[in-house]
């Protein structure tokens, strides 16, 4: 009996191990245009997955921070997982123009970013203007 406590206790604390390491982060994350904001995780990543690196794009500081910068307007998804595959942060991460002097002008089917402060003029990110994706 002593023997089948000790299995129970035993299965009972690697399964309590297990559920901590498991355990994932996932939330919405909301990223301006051209801004980065800092994910913090709770375990050590060893791959971190975008899924449409043309909205946002994750720089990696260290096994454990992560920065994601948003690249394109839209609404993508951000996961990290640790060496055994475990998830430690699945999040959705929307991008917006935010509230920083910034205007889209159309022309036709082709946008053009500009940045405003006391006057405007094309964004560096204009790349010529170009016409957006669906």
């Amino acid at each position: 009996m002593a023997g089948s406590i000790a299995r129970t206790l035993s299965a009972l604390a690697a399964a309590a191990l297990l559920g901590t390491a498991g355990v994932a982060q996932a939330q919405s994350l909301n990223v301006e245009i051209d801004r980065s904001s800092r994910i913090s995780l709770r375990g050590q990543a060893a791959s971190v997955i975008v899924g449409n690196p043309d909205i946002a794009d994750v720089t990696v500081v260290d096994a454990n921070t992560l920065f994601v910068t948003g690249k394109g307007y839209g609404v993508t998804e951000v996961v990290a997982v640790d060496a055994l595959g475990r998830t430690l942060y699945q999040g959705e991460v929307i991008v917006t123009g935010g509230s920083t002097g910034s205007v889209r002008v159309w022309r036709g089917a082709q946008a053009t970013e500009m940045a405003c402060a006391s006057s405007c003029a094309p964004s560096v990110r204009n790349g010529g203007g170009r016409t957006p994706q669906p």
